[in-house]
């Protein structure tokens, strides 16, 4: 029962001294890219850097020891930066004391929704965000994020509006350019592109941040060039503290809450999924829900801001032979050894180079290829990726992910509104009963009709089902009509009486019904409606062919 709880019991008391080895490689190799990432990813938040650094101690520790995933790397991401900084912004300044002690109050709130949905097994409700709506939420959220540093890269200030409005004033502005800081930011990001394909395993956001932090130094580039740098960082370990409770600011934050709270659990049990197939272990979604919310939780009480799993840390850390949740331990112990030693030689690190760090990670996430891929398959599911991507673009975070769960939603009600059905004939070589649209040469019968209904029949489909029924039965002119259940997996009250009454309405007009292939779940509620007693052996056959000889 215990191990259930505490996963951690499991691989802690089955360790391999094998296993060592990868993890603290692992552990090490993922340390040193995080501290970087952590501090832009803070930076990005609206927070200030060591914030960053907080949030990638404890709570990497509480996801090692409850989640269920061995490799998943928690810690700040992009996405959930962004996010922050959305909907933090609009109660306070960036940067302020207030804004921290909101950022802080939303990682306890993230924390709290994650273990409650874990605790009642509501992790399906995250099945609601389609992949086609996640597509374009992330392409279209990784542009803001890219465009939103373009203002460290260029060395002057861009307003916080719509990526339309900073790259007017960008282009408007170019004049007051800080080539320093330019030259500092492609540089970077040259570096990082060139070991991303060369040697994606290789920490290379570690040597942009001496490279820059070493140039700047030697010849003070904040002085003598304008260079906005990282300035002061606070040595020492988080400590522990209570988020500030304000029922009013809990109100203001809870929709950016639940938006993170979905969206990092997307991102962290897609990661999680894949890494678990390649090594042949399963994941508990419900777990890993109690796993990173307990994480959050526990974060908001040492000045960490809302954690969660990332692609390509992820990705990392498998690479890097991570077997348990050991190796993410140690990746926080050598970040608490960072804080308590390492921050004053962080002094000189350019904002450009941290720029450059966020914008390389999050502009590998704009993906056209899955959407021309979407279109290819279903132009349906690529509109609703590109609903979601502009409406994010033109409105915001918010908004477009609940725009595009909307329109998810609707195409959903729609195909379960008309859904697809056919007349079916017989195919004697392969003796099946087919779509005659699909099979023109299966054979069909005078008078006989067979219809095959591919979907759950409930109150908003049935409308649509009686209609063609009508112009299927008036086209054929059919006697006798076998309806096909084998594809109806459920099938409501309302249903159940108004096909009755279709059946009856027929009846005097000399038309009778069979019904074929009824599923066990359906066949339950008919009963209860009394079809036994009513239509007999008629609703019974096990196929369309004992329905059929009956007929003939």
């Amino acid at each position: 029962m215990l191990k259930k709880i505490i996963p951690a019991i499991d691989w802690l008391s089955h360790y391999h001294k094998n296993d060592l080895r990868g993890d603290l490689s692992a552990g090490l190799i993922v340390a040193v890219m995080l501290i970087p990432q952590g501090m832009a990813y803070a930076m990005l938040a609206g927070l200030p850097p060591e914030i960053g650094l907080y949030a990638s101690t404890i709570p990497l520790i509480i996801y090692a020891l409850f989640g269920s995933s061995r490799q998943l790397a928690v810690g700040p991401v992009a996405m959930v930066s962004l996010l922050v900084f959305t909907g933090v912004s609009q109660l306070a300044e960036p940067q302020t004391e207030e804004f921290v002690s909101y950022a802080l109050l939303l990682a306890l709130m993230v924390g709290v929704i994650q273990f409650a949905l874990g605790i009642f097994r509501l992790g399906f409700l995250v099945n609601f965000l389609s992949h086609a709506v996640i597509s374009g939420f992330t392409s279209a959220a990784a542009l803001i994020i890219g465009l939103s540093q373009l203002k460290h890269i260029l060395g002057f200030d861009l307003p916080k509006d719509s990526i339309f409005v900073i790259l007017y004033e960008a282009i408007r502005g170019i004049g007051e350019t800080n080539l320093t800081a330019l030259i500092i930011g492609v540089g970077s990001i040259a570096v990082l592109l060139f070991f991303k394909k060369k040697l994606p395993r290789f920490p290379a956001p570690l040597v942009v941040v001496v490279l820059g932090t070493v140039f700047t130094y030697l010849f003070k580039l904040n002085e003598t060039a304008g260079v906005n740098i990282v300035g002061d960082i606070p040595q020492g370990i988080p400590s522990l503290s209570l988020p500030a409770f304000d029922f009013a600011s809990i109100g203001a934050l809870l929709p950016i809450a639940l938006t993170i709270s979905f969206v990092g659990f997307m991102e962290s049990i897609a990661v999680a999924k894949a890494i678990a197939a390649k090594e042949k272990y399963k994941i508990n979604s419900n777990q890993e829900l109690n796993g990173l919310g307990l994480a959050n939780i526990v974060g908001s009480f040492f000045s960490a801001y809302p954690v969660t799993g990332g692609f390509s840390r992820s990705a990392v850390n498998y690479q890097a032979g991570a077997r348990t949740g050991l190796a993410s331990i140690i990746t926080a112990v050598i970040i608490l050894v960072a804080l308590l030693f390492l921050t004053p030689l962080l002094y000189y690190l350019p904002q450009a180079v941290l720029a450059a760090i966020i914008m390389v990670a999050v502009f590998g996430l704009i993906d056209i290829k899955e959407a021309v891929h979407i279109f290819k398959i279903r132009q349906a599911d690529g509109w609703t990726l590109i609903i979601t991507a502009i409406a994010t673009l033109t409105l915001g975070i918010e908004q477009g992910i609940l725009i595009g769960i909307a329109v998810s939603l609707i195409l959903f009600i729609w195909r379960s509104a008309y859904p697809h059905v056919a007349e079916l004939g017989y195919v004697e070589q392969e003796d099946v009963f087919k779509n005659i649209k699909r099979f023109p040469d299966a054979k069909t019968y005078d008078h006989t009709l067979i219809y095959r209904i591919d979907a759950s029949l409930y109150f908003a489909n049935m409308a649509f089902l009686e209609e063609k029924l009508r112009e299927a039965i008036a086209e054929k002119n059919a006697s006798n009509v076998i309806l096909d259940f084998s594809a109806v997996n459920a099938i409501d009250a309302v249903a159940i009486d108004e096909l009755e009454e279709i059946i009856e309405s027929y009846r005097d007009s000399g038309v009778k019904f069979y019904i074929a292939g009824m599923k066990g779940p359906v066949k339950d509620l008919v009963k209860r409606a009394g079809w036994d007693e009513k239509y007999g052996d008629k609703i019974n056959f096990l196929t369309v062919k004992q329905a059929l000889n009956t007929v003939q």
